[in-house]
């Protein structure tokens, strides 16, 4: 079988935080549908990979392409427009809207695959919370609410920082479930994550970061076989 086509291409990228350099030549492939994991303890740079890509926070040195376009540097909402969704790590709902209002107020029917419908079906807990507000769902559900808002923009690409921060082992597990099923609808998905549970249960490879650089590329194979290869990076 011939490997899938390669969307995203980041090469060499160097990010900056005013005078502080927190990436160091960063580079790493992801082909289409291909889910993809960036692991390491907090303050490696996983975060900082994905506002480089997101167009948050543009590397200084170094080059992003998205299906073949140059995309470094361009500012945030194009970036967003060419089909890279991003979810941050904070969650960012608006609380005194409801869960339809929060998805309503980014959707733009003439340009949109998906559906208030297709939503909630990927997402039930949402249809069954659709008129309460944002403020008032639990944390697990305010992400959901945060992935399935990002999904109005119809993104090929979802950016998720760190969905498992925060929640509950249940929720962890409901988390999951939803990945893969977008996994299973074809997205491209590079996720920044410590859950090890998560990261082997979804992605084909994972990238170690260690203080701004990629110390290693594994499968998950490879970790289940011997979890020290992965512990070892984490407990530094």
């Amino acid at each position: 079988m011939a490997d899938p086509p390669i969307d995203l291409s980041v090469e060499s990228i160097s990010t900056f935080y005013g005078l502080s350099q927190i990436l160091f030549d960063v580079s790493f492939t992801l082909g289409r549908g291909e889910v993809l994991a960036l692991v390491g303890r907090n303050g490696v740079g996983k975060s900082t990979t994905m506002r480089s890509i997101a167009g948050l926070t543009p590397p200084k040195k170094g080059r992003i392409k998205w299906r073949g376009q140059d995309i470094t540097g361009l500012a945030s909402h194009r970036v967003c427009r060419s089909g890279i969704g991003f979810v941050p790590e904070d969650r960012r709902v608006f609380p005194e809207l409801t869960v339809w209002e929060n998805l309503d107020v980014v959707w733009r029917p003439e340009n949109s695959e998906w559906t208030e419908e297709r939503i909630f079906d990927i997402f039930p807990d949402l249809a069954e919370l659709r008129h309460r507000n944002g403020g008032h769902l639990s944390g697990g559900q305010q992400q959901m609410l945060t992935i399935a808002r990002t999904l109005m923009t119809s993104p090929k690409l979802l950016l998720l920082d760190e969905p498992s921060e925060g929640l509950a082992p249940l929720a962890i597990e409901r988390m999951v479930n939803r990945i893969a099923v977008l996994k299973a609808e074809g997205l491209s998905i590079v996720l920044a994550e410590q859950n090890t549970e998560m990261v082997l249960a979804l992605c084909e490879r994972m990238h170690v970061m260690e203080k701004g650089v990629i110390r290693a590329t594994l499968t998950p194979e490879e970790v289940q076989a011997d979890e020290s290869r992965l512990t070892h990076f984490l407990m530094l």
